[in-house]
């Protein structure tokens, strides 16, 4: 006889999730806490923007979730795993403020150098190409160029290719678009929404910029300084599909002043 009970799956576990991360650096003149007691989730496919004054430890938490430094209290989650086993499964790309490109290296061998280190020779079954990636990121016809021969926007769509490589589920962006010029940085934000919807890439966004964090996130976390704390977290309520047009309109005006009234004095 079967059982009358159904059973109930369980909620997926969110992309990543942070519970009481402290990280603390110690030196041999004094001890530095970074940031301390952050919590926070992220849900598959979300887009959650990180935004604060310089040393809020944005960028530490970055860091956290990628398995790079150690948290001195808390824990940190990616797809339910540990950061080390996410990163050992290449369920992370990160993107850095610098594009970090080799200048031997042409825009498509750029994007395939994951491929030649740590030990993977082949993408996964239905990952795009680097050729595809680079098409993704509006750079088909570059695939032969020289970083010198690239733009700075166009380099950090290369970083972004790369990043990309192997399909990964978590996308970790270090205000990558913090040097360029205000024309590009605008037109990179509209093409990193179009991307992300396309993908389904979970992103946690790192930026200075209140109108940046604004446009691009489903949500924007607010951190305050000395030590790195969470202020608020607050959700964005626009349209998903929005363009820059919408930064014109009054409710994007309305969360920028409630997220400049959030970064006034601790």
């Amino acid at each position: 006889m079967t059982s009358g009970t159904a059973s109930v799956p369980r909620a997926a576990a969110p992309a990543v999730a942070c519970e009481g991360v402290t990280v603390r650096f110690v030196t041999d003149r004094r001890t530095v806490t970074a940031i301390e007691d952050v919590s926070f989730a992220v849900g598959q496919g979300g887009f959650l923007s990180l935004l604060g004054p310089s040393g809020c430890g944005k960028s530490t938490l970055l860091r956290v979730v990628a398995d790079l430094v150690e948290p001195s209290a808390g824990s940190a989650r990616v797809r339910g795993a540990s950061p080390a086993q996410a990163r050992r499964d290449r369920s992370i790309g990160f993107v850095f403020q610098d594009s970090a490109l080799l200048a031997w290296r042409t825009a498509l061998q750029n994007v395939a150098l994951p491929l030649e280190v740590g030990g993977r020779r082949a993408l996964p079954a239905g990952a795009p190409t680097p050729r595809e990636l680079l098409k993704l990121v509006g750079l088909e016809g570059w695939e032969n160029s020289f970083p010198h021969e690239l733009s700075g926007g166009m380099r950090q769509r290369v970083s972004l290719a790369r990043a990309l490589l192997g399909a990964p589920s978590i996308l970790l962006m270090d205000e990558p678009f913090g040097a360029l010029d205000e024309f590009t940085r605008d037109r990179l934000n509209a093409e990193l929404r179009r991307i992300w919807r396309e993908t389904g890439t979970t992103i946690l966004f790192v930026t200075h910029s209140v109108y940046e964090a604004a446009f691009l996130g489903q949500q924007v976390m607010v951190l305050a300084a000395n030590p790195g704390r969470v202020r608020e977290i607050v959700p964005v309520d626009l349209p998903e599909d929005r363009g820059l047009a919408i930064r014109e309109t009054e409710p994007f005006a309305r969360l920028v002043t409630r997220l400049r009234n959030l970064l006034g004095p601790v």
